[in-house]
């Protein structure tokens, strides 16, 4: 009896503390957005939230830009996990001057990139990591409707990138290398190239971006343009269809930050320091995204996965004590 009563006490004291934290930290509301990186991110917010630090963690879903306007004009949601702050920078420079908005941490560390990829194996056999190193060898890149040329992988007909990647192609000199753009028909069509070339050990060369969960899949090299990005070549020429006369340039690093509301940042404690403090780089991220793609997961399930397999990732961002709280809820 006294060893039951001691049980309940403590189970008692438990809840308690958990009701408190609870009250401290409140109700929290995270947008979960429409892609699949930021959906896990909000799914794995919500579970260290609530487990290690006693939050009630509310997701509701989210876009950019219709996310950032709303947090921005009336203080809803709480948290934007994954905000691409390129596409709201000057909106979001003048909240953060005002305090109404505030920035957490980088997310994704190495931001989101863009560029020309060549499987990393091949890249490592024949020194291939710079966009000229890649143009000396069209024998290597297959593809094209021509055997005797090399085949460069666009973006399919309606996308942004196609001018930009068709700009840079002749910019770089790929036409007169011996190379023909190959248009892939459709995203799938992109991936299946890609896929099937690593798959068979043979050579691949186009646009991709990361963090992508195909990217997550296969080992691939992002090519150094060996450029600085020129904001002013990329508006007058870069991004225009048909330019007559594109100069070499390079993709901007797209910056992707948590955006957290100024009420959330006064009344976090030290649920503000987990959300300055976590960040994973892209390869984490697509593999986390690969998994997802191969079984059919949804967000929640890549949070579980993600936090049961990369435990040396995410317990670098809490304390021990909020680490042991998570893994036990697990």
């Amino acid at each position: 009896m006294k060893k039951l009563f001691v049980t309940v006490a403590a189970t008692a004291l438990v809840g308690m503390a958990s009701s408190a934290m609870a009250e401290e930290c409140g109700t929290v509301t995270v947008a979960e957005m429409n892609w699949a990186s930021a959906g896990a991110i909000a799914h794995i917010d919500k579970i260290i939230l609530e487990n290690g630090y006693g939050c009630n963690v509310e997701l509701v879903t989210g876009d950019t830009m219709p996310t950032f306007t709303s947090m921005n004009e009336k203080g809803e949601p709480d948290m934007a996990p994954e905000l691409w702050i390129n596409a709201v920078r000057e909106p979001l420079d003048k909240a953060v001057a005002e305090g109404s908005l505030i920035i957490g941490g980088e997310i994704l560390n190495e931001g989101g990139v863009e560029g020309f990829w060549v499987p990393t194996a091949i890249a490592e056999e024949h020194d291939i990591f710079t966009v000229a190193a890649a143009k000396e060898r069209p024998d290597l890149f297959k593809g094209a409707e021509d055997d005797s040329k090399g085949g460069f992988f666009t973006c399919p007909t309606g996308w942004n990138c196609r001018i930009t990647t068709g700009n840079l192609f002749r910019a770089n000199g790929f036409d007169e290398a011996g190379f023909e753009l190959v248009d892939p028909g459709s995203a799938a069509g992109l991936d299946g190239s890609l896929a099937r070339a690593n798959e068979r050990g043979e050579g691949w060369l186009g646009y991709y971006w990361a963090p992508t969960a195909i990217l997550g899949k296969y080992d691939m090299t992002l090519l150094d343009f060996e450029v600085e990005h020129d904001k002013d070549e990329w508006d007058k020429c870069t991004v225009v269809e048909d330019c007559p006369n594109p100069k070499p340039n390079s993709w901007v690093k797209s910056e992707v930050f948590t955006v957290v509301t100024e009420e959330f940042a006064k009344k976090a404690g030290p649920t503000m320091d987990y959300v300055k403090g976590r960040t994973w780089d892209n390869r984490t991220a697509g593999k986390v995204l690969a998994w997802m793609t191969d079984n059919q997961a949804t967000n929640e399930d890549g949070a579980y996965y993600f936090l049961e397999n990369f435990e040396d990732v995410w317990t670098q961002w809490v304390s021990p004590e909020v680490a042991e709280k998570v893994k036990a809820s697990l």
